[in-house]
């Protein structure tokens, strides 16, 4: 399983974390490799797969939420793969609650494994995607193009594109 990474952005305060875990056509290096994800590459998963979590730090031991029990929920945008997850009050809840208030996490980051790709000159394009789950991570972002927002009010993948266009980020 592979496992990217990227940065976060604080909007507002809440229990819910809403944003995009990641960004189609967005380019980053993976150990030297350039490569993108493109449009559609989550979306068979999506479809089929029963269950994907969100996790602390890719640990099965600290799950934020999950698919099944629709406390996570996931779907593709136009920007990427957007998610929206009911934080619990654990430990590990409470912890990312305060660090993303605190503006101190590191970013988001999913596990996968590449089912489809190719080679776009020196650049890997990532077309097809099964994924496990994603994670709120403490450091280290590898796609710096993503956002998570910390919020009480309901949001959509449309609203958060149209003030990500307009500027109006609270």
């Amino acid at each position: 399983m592979e496992k990217r990474f990227a940065s976060l952005e604080l909007r507002t305060d809440g229990r819910r974390l809403t944003g995009h875990a990641a960004v189609f056509n967005s380019e980053t290096s993976v150990m030297g490799q350039r490569e993108i994800i493109k449009p559609g590459a989550f979306a068979e998963t999506l479809r089929t797969r029963s269950d994907i979590l969100a996790l602390a730090d890719h640990d099965a031991s600290k799950v934020l939420g999950r698919t099944r029990s629709n406390t996570l929920r996931l779907q593709e945008d136009d920007i990427g793969l957007w998610f929206d997850l009911d934080l619990p009050a654990t430990r590990a809840g409470l912890d990312v609650i305060e660090l993303t208030k605190r503006g101190d996490t590191g970013g988001m980051s999913f596990g996968f494994n590449i089912l489809d790709d190719s080679y776009a000159s020196d650049v890997r394009e990532i077309r097809k995607i099964e994924l496990f789950e994603i994670s709120v991570v403490s450091a280290f972002p590898a796609y710096a193009s993503t956002t998570v927002n910390l919020r009480k009010d309901q949001q959509t993948p449309a609203l958060n594109l149209r003030r990500r266009t307009l500027g109006l980020w609270g």
